[in-house]
């Protein structure tokens, strides 16, 4: 299902309809800035790339040397190549953990439907299809919860270390366990020692720093490195006179908003209570972001989304109005996707 729906998203760049060649897959933001940390790896860049935390990179670096060593002449652009190569290994895998999670834990008597839903919507058939971080992401923020629930904290702190490294709104995942242990505590008077193994998610942050300490000489380089913090005040997104909104219909982040904000409510009588806690925890963040990208920000809501509302996922009804409207999904991914590139003139930094 990830690799033909991709394709589709790819088909009209790989026949150069409009005369829009597959390059436009390639520089769509932001893939290209993480190839270039790939290849420099934080050396005589500007700390602008900090913004770009490290383990996406990495991952490009490796799958560059893997096409490479295969021998699939993809010498010229396998920084590229491997960027979207790895981004489309993640989802797989994410889809398949997604699918796993909904059967282990008994969410939903249609796990391959509601992993479908998952996959298109609602910004998440793009940004899966270029070079992006998100879908590692949602792995790693996705098995630290799940091992969180089956009280593995070891893995649970480990994944929720690698989601900071690769997005550095994982760290949210340490509030929410945090929340969930004091909830704990009050009920059952008891702590369990295994928690410390928590303290690897804020060491994954740590770690991040330590490594631009080394490249940048600035262990804060990512609060150094630009515009790139957007958190500001409670609906700080409704200023379009800001640089990154720019405009003032905005109409569709209040329904983002409300989404969000019934998942949390939903997920509040959950077992799971980490579910609900770290729902709770990002979806106010979200609440502080002052960016037009709403949907992109939010995305680790999503699968929580999903499950929280399972039945209305898996109705006939919305079954019926998903088949219609996947037609128009894939219009709106062809009409966005060539609109949000870089203004690439040289390729030459990035092959």
């Amino acid at each position: 299902m990830v690799f033909l729906s991709t394709m589709i998203v790819w088909l009209p760049f790989i026949l150069h309809v409009n005369n829009r060649g597959f390059d436009y897959v390639y520089k769509h933001y932001d893939g290209p800035l993480y190839v270039i940390a790939a290849k420099n790896f934080y050396t005589n860049v500007p700390k602008y790339f900090a913004a770009h935390l490290p383990l996406y990179p990495v991952l490009i670096r490796a799958g560059r040397e893997v096409l490479n060593f295969v021998g699939l002449n993809a010498d010229r652009l396998a920084y590229l190549k491997s960027m979207l190569l790895v981004n489309l290994g993640a989802t797989t895998i994410l889809a398949g953990f997604f699918y796993f999670i909904l059967k282990k834990f008994r969410l939903t008597a249609r796990p391959w439907l509601l992993t479908a839903v998952f996959l298109f919507l609602p910004r998440f058939l793009i940004i899966r299809t270029v070079g992006a971080p998100e879908s590692l992401f949602l792995l790693f923020i996705l098995a630290s919860l799940y091992f969180f629930e089956n009280r593995q904290y070891l893995w649970a702190g480990l994944f929720g270390g690698l989601s900071v490294m690769t997005k550095s709104p994982g760290i949210l995942l340490f509030g929410a366990y945090s929340l969930v242990i004091v909830e704990r505590l009050l009920k059952t008077k008891k702590i369990d020692n295994r928690y410390w193994w928590l303290l690897l998610i804020p060491l994954g942050l740590l770690a991040v720093f330590f490594i631009y300490w080394r490249q940048y000489g600035d262990f804060f380089a990512y609060f150094h490195s630009g515009d790139n913090i957007h958190l500001v005040f409670p609906f700080s997104v409704f200023d379009f006179q800001k640089t990154w909104i720019g405009t003032a219909w905005l109409e569709e982040i209040i329904f983002y908003f409300f989404l969000y904000g019934l998942t949390a409510l939903t997920l509040w009588k959950s077992k799971y209570r980490s579910f609900f806690y770290f729902s709770l925890v990002f979806f106010i963040a979200t609440l502080f972001i002052q960016h037009r990208d709403i949907a992109r920000y939010s995305l680790p809501l999503w699968p929580l989304a999903v499950i929280a509302f399972e039945k209305f996922f898996t109705s006939h009804k919305f079954k019926t109005i998903f088949l219609l409207l996947l037609i128009g999904i894939y219009f709106y991914a062809w009409n966005f996707l060539p609109y949000n590139v870089m203004p690439i003139a040289d390729w030459a930094p990035f092959l």
